[in-house]
This record gives C-alpha cells, sequence and structure tokens, in this order.
C-alpha cells in the first residue's frame, strides 16, 4: 500500500514537470545557438527541467546571478551545473529567474541564458505565425515531452500492475 502511495505521488510530480532542452535540442548549449530567442518562446514553470548539451572539452554551464549575467563574470558563481559528460540537468524548484552561462569568454559570444519560472503546470503551448494563423514549428524538442509521456505511461503500467497484484487474494 506504502508503494503504491509513493508510485502515485511520482505520476502526480511527473506529470507537472516537463523537459527542457535548452537551445531547443540536445547539444545546443554553444556560441552559435541564440539562447535568449530561445527562452522568449519557452514557458518555464516550478518543478520542470533543463536539460545542457555540449562540448564538455570546450563549455560549461554555470549559474550565476542578475550582476554576473549581465556581465558574463564567470567568477563567484552560484553553482556550477558542468558534471563532467557535457549533458547537464537542473531542476527548477523556485520560482524566480535562474541565469545561466558559460565561462572562458563564451558568454560574450551568447552563451548565456535567462530563465524565468512561472506560476502554474506545464502545459503544450502552440505557436502560431503572424500570418494565416497556422501552426509554426516548437523550438524545443518534441524529443523531451514524447519521453515524458513515455515515462508516465511506463509507470502508469507499472502502478497498474502493483495494483491488481496487491488486489489478488492468495489462499492456501
Amino acid at each position: 500500500m506504502v508503494l503504491m502511495m509513493m508510485m502515485t505521488m511520482v505520476l502526480a510530480n511527473m506529470a507537472k514537470s516537463e523537459l527542457h532542452y535548452v537551445g531547443g535540442d540536445k547539444s545546443s548549449w554553444g556560441p552559435n545557438v541564440n539562447l535568449t530567442e530561445w527562452s522568449s518562446h519557452e514557458h518555464f514553470h516550478l518543478e520542470d527541467w533543463l536539460y545542457f548539451g555540449y562540448d564538455r572539452n570546450e563549455y560549461n554551464v554555470l549559474e550565476v546571478n542578475k550582476t554576473g549575467y549581465e556581465n558574463c563574470v564567470d567568477t563567484g558563481f552560484v553553482q556550477n551545473i558542468s558534471r563532467g559528460a557535457g549533458r547537464d540537468v537542473f531542476h527548477l524548484t523556485e520560482f524566480k529567474t535562474y541565469y545561466f552561462l558559460s565561462g572562458g569568454g563564451y558568454c560574450w559570444h551568447g552563451m548565456k541564458v535567462a530563465i524565468s519560472v512561472t506560476e502554474g503546470v506545464s502545459a503544450p503551448n502552440p505557436a502560431t505565425s503572424p500570418k494565416g494563423g497556422a501552426q509554426a514549428s516548437s523550438p524545443k524538442s518534441g524529443c523531451a515531452s514524447d519521453g515524458i509521456q513515455v515515462n508516465q505511461k511506463l509507470l502508469e503500467f507499472i502502478f497498474v500492475l502493483m495494483w491488481s497484484i496487491s488486489s489478488i487474494n492468495i489462499s492456501y
């Protein structure tokens, strides 16, 4: 019974979060990506996750304060997000604006992004083009939300399986 309650909490938490590939895909943390433009089209909510994909031999990811962000200061950072593999995630756990940059002078080449976390639950937000009202493609990769949906379905299956097993009366 306790295990089923834990699974329910995990499912509820997953339903509320979204994975955002910073820059739009799995390797977009780089100097040739307009990260400000990308973030302006995203909606970040409490409990969402950021995925930073980059060349670990050249770049890093530092969380900095607003002054560090505005002036590309990579010393005195809040925390180093880089874990060495070039595939790092960051959990958005507070309603605030998070500031990230890459040190070593790359910030001056555009490798910085501000992420404003707003209240509410993540939901698909289709963009519309200004002419004709046709849907435009989203700058974020569909793989992220597809992966979350697959994980949700897998957990739902496990939950139903555990529920059915626990409700079976075994008698000898």
